[in-house]
């Protein structure tokens, strides 16, 4: 399984365009909100999507639950869920809808943890980094471990990668 995770792209084309033509072997793409595109934008199509605080007028959904192979996610932008503050009500959502992965961004700060089996992962912004990072998408790899990797949009390099071992 390999998934594709942008965040906080606000209006940037090039870089999704440039994210989604490298990434070609990937089983499903994400963007967690705040992509300031019209809900039919070409760049979006056969994308997952979620409204961000500045997503105006885009009518996209509050909160996406998709299933990926035997993995479920739950996506959302984190602006209605203090992500700034706390992981705790993202968990609470989690365990409504028995996600694996949890999906969210806002923060503009990338990250990925795992708690009590379920992996909750901030791609940070593709556009505007915060904290003194660098701009940033996530790829998501589960084989024999489960692995996130945060790559540079322009060059795909890998910025930081994370390995989780999974029982």
């Amino acid at each position: 399984m390999k998934l594709i995770v942008m965040s906080d792209s606000h209006s940037d084309l090039k870089t999704i365009k440039a994210i989604r033509s490298r990434e070609t072997d990937a089983d499903a793409f994400f963007h967690c909100g705040d992509s300031e595109l019209a809900v039919n934008a070409d760049i979006l199509q056969g994308m997952e999507i979620v409204q961000g605080n500045c997503d105006w007028n885009a009518a996209f959904p509050e909160s996406v639950v998709a299933e990926v192979g035997t993995k479920k996610i739950l996506m959302v932008h984190g602006h209605q869920h203090g992500v700034k503050q706390s992981l705790m009500q993202l968990k609470y959502a989690a365990e409504q809808v028995n996600a694996n992965i949890v999906l969210f961004g806002h923060s503009h700060l990338y990250g990925a943890e795992l708690q009590d089996g379920v992996l909750y992962v901030n791609p940070g912004s593709t556009l505007l980094p915060r904290g003194g990072r660098v701009a940033t998408y996530a790829v998501i790899e589960q084989e024999d471990s489960l692995k996130v990797t945060f790559r540079s949009p322009d060059t795909g390099e890998a910025v930081e990668k994370v390995i989780f071992t999974t029982n």
